[in-house]
C-alpha cells in the first residue's frame, strides 16, 4: 500500500512565511549592529592622597568598591556589591586604620593593616548619645565623618561625637587573659565586676560608639572600664596639611548610553 505525500502549506501561506523569516532575520542583524555588550563603568569615587584611592565598579554609582595603594601595591575589594558614596564631609589622612561608611553612615567597612583586609565595624548596641536612645546616630544628623590617628570620628549636627577604640587591644582582654577588674554603684552599693575575653566587644577599630556613653561623668556603658576606650577624645582632632579630597564623587551617568544619561 502506498502512502499520499502532504503537499503542506499552499503557496500564499508559503510567501507569507518565508517573508516573515526574512523580516525575523533582518531584526535579529539589526539589533546586533546596535546592541554590543557594555562594559561596566569603573570610577575613582575617592582620594587619600597621590598614591591611595576608592574606585567604584558599576552602574549609577552603586555596585563594588576596591581600594588601591600604588606605593604598597596593594589593590583589594572592600566590598562586592550595592556599595553607595557618602556625601558628608570626608577627611582621612589614616593611613594604617582605614574605614569606609556604609550608605550615609549605618556602618564601616575597616581595614587595620592599610588595606590589605577588609572587616565590617558596626555600632555598639546601647552605645548612643542618649541613654536607652538610638546606638547610632540618624544620617541626616550627621555632619562628617573623619579618620585621623588611627580612629574614625562621626560628628553630628546635635553636637554629639561617634568614634572608633583607641587603635590596641589589652592583653588582658584577649584569649586567655585574666580580664579586667571594675567597681560600679548599685543602689548605693559599690559592686565588683570584671570585664572578660569574648565579652568586652570586638578588637580595637571594629565598633563605634558615643562618647557620652563611655567617658562623660556619668557613662553608662561597661566599655568604659576598658583602657582603649578610656580618655578618648572628646572632639574631631585637628587635621593639617591633608592632600586627599574632603568628599567622596560619583558619576552616575558614567557608562550609559546617551539616551539614559540625566534620568
Amino acid at each position: 500500500m502506498g502512502y499520499t505525500k502532504a503537499s503542506g502549506l499552499n503557496k500564499e501561506d508559503r510567501m507569507n512565511k518565508k517573508n516573515c523569516f526574512t523580516l525575523l532575520i533582518g531584526l535579529f542583524v539589526l539589533t546586533g549592529c546596535h546592541a554590543g555588550p557594555t562594559k561596566t563603568p569603573t570610577q575613582v569615587v575617592y582620594r587619600f592622597d597621590d598614591h591611595r584611592y576608592l574606585e567604584l565598579v558599576g552602574f549609577n554609582c552603586q555596585g563594588a568598591l576596591w581600594f588601591t595603594d600604588t606605593q604598597r601595591n596593594i589593590h583589594s575589594e572592600v566590598t562586592s556589591q550595592f556599595y553607595r558614596i557618602f556625601t558628608k564631609p570626608y577627611l582621612h589622612p589614616s593611613e594604617r586604620y582605614l574605614a569606609v561608611t556604609m550608605y550615609e553612615g549605618a556602618g564601616f567597612f575597616v581595614s587595620k593593616d592599610y588595606g590589605q583586609t577588609w572587616h565590617l565595624a558596626r555600632y555598639i548596641p546601647g552605645g548612643g548619645a542618649k541613654r536607652y536612645g538610638a546606638s547610632n546616630p540618624e544620617s541626616d544628623d550627621i555632619l562628617s565623618f573623619t579618620v585621623v590617628n588611627d580612629q574614625g570620628f562621626i560628628q553630628t549636627k546635635t553636637g554629639d561625637l561617634y568614634m572608633s577604640s583607641k587603635p590596641f587591644d589589652d592583653p588582658r582582654l584577649l584569649p586567655g587573659g585574666e580580664g579586667v577588674p571594675y567597681n560600679y554603684t548599685f543602689k548605693g552599693k559599690t559592686v565588683s565586676d570584671r570585664l572578660i575575653p569574648g565579652s568586652a566587644g570586638l578588637d580595637w577599630g571594629r565598633q563605634y560608639i558615643s562618647w557620652n556613653a563611655v567617658d562623660r561623668p556619668n557613662h553608662w556603658s561597661i566599655f568604659a572600664h576598658d583602657p582603649k576606650w578610656q580618655n578618648i577624645p572628646n572632639k574631631v582632632p585637628e587635621v593639617k596639611n591633608y592632600t586627599g579630597w574632603d568628599r567622596m564623587q560619583c558619576n552616575p551617568d558614567l557608562g550609559l548610553p546617551a539616551s539614559e544619561q540625566g534620568k
